[in-house]
């Protein structure tokens, strides 16, 4: 199956531009949300402004990632910068993974000894809350279909967006019936849900990071479609992975047939291969039975 992209791109100054906005009313947000949570005595307030402060932080990381991703190569990154994005989309997985424990920890403690909640405060700064995340959610939505750092980034603001729901729901539980464990047993719900998220969605990234080959791509297939080649005797040192997670690479030795033209047949190799796997970025080895590796058997398949 070819490694074809339908989605819409967003021109880049496009995309910088909701980024910055994005940032901007989050950390307005963060700050609202801290003061209004140290004056009403809420952790599930206090525990929202962390996670949104760290969906305005992915956000920044966000937007220097892309920036650097555009860069061309050079003589020191020959592979170009595309890589800086799934680096970035790594550093805010793992902030989330650090913010829902920190989440989890505190809401424990507060469940052993509940304190005062002010209810009015709690509900009145979280509805704002979820306006602002609506609004940032709808700036990354169409970006987040098509790169895994904006993803990354909108995973941050989508789980802080339903956290502001369950805050919602805590201060109002909090006004009826001065149930104030519910904000502690709210914030650990706002940690879990996080912690599904970004182990959902950590998989993809680092399985770039690791030279995994692409999850829509079979290796075999790949090279029983090389093997078809007329001259092409057999393959081997094969490897198949992803660049960036808009490019695919492949290399192989490949074995033909003594006196087939070795120009030629790699020329095949490649029309084949970027027609039936949309693979543009192959490197070839050719070799004979005469001429290829000392010991064939120690490659990879």
């Amino acid at each position: 199956m070819p490694h074809d992209h339908h989605h819409h791109h967003i021109d880049a100054s496009t995309g910088d531009r909701r980024v910055v906005w994005a940032i901007a009313v989050n950390m307005l947000l963060t700050v609202a949300q801290i003061v209004g949570g140290v004056l009403s005595g809420s952790l599930a307030l206090i525990a929202d402004a962390i996670h949104n402060f760290s969906d305005a932080v992915s956000l920044i990381i966000a937007f220097f990632a892309r920036r650097i991703a555009r860069r061309p190569m050079d003589d020191q990154m020959t592979f170009g910068y595309g890589r800086a994005e799934i680096v970035a989309a790594m550093i805010n997985y793992t902030t989330l993974f650090v913010v829902a424990f920190y989440l989890i920890a505190e809401a424990v403690m507060r469940l052993l000894d509940p304190p005062p909640v002010q209810g009015w405060t709690v509900v009145i700064l979280a509805g704002v809350a979820l306006i602002i995340d609506a609004v940032t959610a709808a700036l990354t939505y169409a970006m987040s279909k098509d790169s895994l750092n904006i993803r990354a980034a909108f995973v941050h603001n989508l789980a802080d967006a339903l956290g502001s729901v369950a805050v919602i729901v805590a201060g109002t539980l909090i006004l009826l019936f001065d149930w104030r464990w519910v904000d502690p047993v709210i914030t650990l719900m706002i940690a879990g849900y996080i912690l599904w998220h970004a182990w959902s969605d950590v998989g993809p990234v680092v399985r770039i990071l690791m030279l995994g080959s692409p999850p829509n791509l079979c290796r075999t297939r790949i090279g029983d479609a090389v093997r078809d080649v007329d001259g092409v005797v057999d393959i081997h040192h094969a490897h198949l992975w992803q660049m960036d997670e808009r490019k695919n690479a492949y290399q192989a030795h490949v074995v033909i047939t003594e006196g087939a033209e070795g120009g030629a047949i790699t020329a095949e190799i490649k029309t084949r291969l970027a027609a039936e796997f949309d693979l543009t970025h192959v490197t070839l080895e050719i070799e004979t039975a005469q001429t290829g590796c000392a010991d064939r058997a120690a490659c990879a398949p």
